[in-house]
């Protein structure tokens, strides 16, 4: 039984692709090599292990044309807090598949894709596009991006369940070269959501107003509109010694009373002319959504009820560590650049009001001890250009 947040799962996806015109906008005038990359993804951590294969093939077809397809794979097994309290754990697959291609014109370039993500009770499709212009000789780029998404909800045992979600993802971002060693950067992203944007499986809880020693559940109720702005600083400064420097802060919110903010710090190292070290910091803090509470007084005490623990308040730091290895003018036939790397990030997430049932021993209804969770992500990644 699935109870993960289909929908953060498709937000996520159409936010990686839009994060795509982010990174290209540094680039602009440029089409992307052609390559292949192989990566493997591993999420490991608060009940979830979520592993599995992705492959990227990128190929020009003349000095302007580049195509691109992508197949992403994620075996999802799941005991998380949320899972135990309301089901039992279970096992289920998501895969992806990305088309795209990427046209150069003059010093522009107009990017077009489409993505489809299928699951046994999830359905998510997006189309996206993209446009980067250079001025002032490359000193400045310039980048408008569109997504729109269209998803199908169902309901595993409930053949008859069958709900819509459609999503339109605004981006504007401007990227400026500041001196020879430094760039800074400033993105608009704006999101709106509409039609069944909770979770099938998710409940809420309440107290039971004969014994209030025991709680009682009831599905969760969510709005059927949301909005949510962001906006990004980055800034990238390359020090003197084969090294630079990153970072960024962002401010998110949105009409279900959310405010978040992220801060982020990285630093990369060139060992030699093959070996790459880099490592970063995150903070994250957000607080709770308007209509959220991990423990109502009574059933339908308000028009919308929520216990997502992720729209609860909650901060998580993020430590992150990899190394690179690059090797230029291979002796492979038709191997222009090799690139491996290995990437692992440990994640500590902290909720201030979201409470774990699932505890040993004897608690009253918000009594129990507030929930937190580690994490490890791993990224083993394997690049062939040609």
């Amino acid at each position: 039984m699935a109870v993960i947040d289909r929908f953060r799962v498709a937000a996520l996806s159409l936010m990686a692709l839009m994060a795509l015109l982010t990174v290209q906008s540094a680039t602009a005038a440029t089409l992307p090599v052609d390559k292949v990359d192989v990566l493997y993804h591993r999420y490991d951590g608060g009940g979830m292990v979520i592993d599995g294969p992705s492959v990227l093939v990128r190929k020009g077809i003349g000095p302007q044309v580049s195509f691109s397809g992508q197949y992403y794979v994620d075996s999802v097994s799941a005991a998380s807090v949320d899972v135990l309290a309301t089901a039992s754990a279970y096992e289920e697959e998501r895969t992806e598949y990305t088309v795209g291609v990427d046209y150069l014109y003059d010093k522009a370039i107009l990017s077009l894709g489409y993505t489809n993500s299928t699951e046994n009770d999830y359905e998510a499709n997006t189309l996206y596009f993209s446009v980067s212009q250079e001025f002032f000789g490359g000193m400045s780029t310039v980048t408008m991006g569109y997504a729109s998404g269209w998803d199908e909800v169902g309901k595993v045992g409930n053949e008859t369940f069958s709900e819509e979600a459609d999503r339109r993802n605004y981006q504007l971002g401007l990227s400026q070269v500041v001196t020879r060693n430094s760039l800074v950067g400033l993105d608009l992203e704006v999101v709106t959501d509409e039609g069944y944007l909770q979770n099938p499986y998710r409940v809420n809880r309440y107290i039971n107003p004969d014994n209030p020693a025991e709680f009682l559940t009831q599905p969760e109720q969510y709005p059927e509109t949301r909005t949510s702005t962001s906006v990004a600083v980055r800034a990238l400064y390359y020090l003197p010694y084969r090294a630079s420097i990153r970072g960024e802060y962002r401010y998110f919110s949105d009409t279900w009373g959310i405010n978040a903010h992220t801060m982020e710090l990285g630093y990369v190292h060139g060992l030699n002319q093959r070996w790459t070290l880099e490592g970063s910091v995150r903070y994250y803090t957000q607080n709770e959504a308007d209509f959220y509470s991990d423990l109502f007084p009574f059933a339908n005490s308000q028009t919308h009820l929520a216990r997502d623990k992720e729209l609860s308040s909650l901060s998580g730091t993020t430590l992150a560590f990899g190394a690179v290895y690059e090797w230029k003018q291979t002796s492979l036939p038709g191997i222009d650049r090799l690139q491996f790397s290995l990437l692992v990030d440990w994640l500590n997430f902290e909720y201030d009001n979201f409470r774990d049932v699932t505890a040993a021993g004897n608690y009253l209804p918000g009594e129990e001890p507030l929930y937190s969770f580690d994490a490890y992500v791993t990224r083993a990644s394997l690049i062939l250009e040609y």
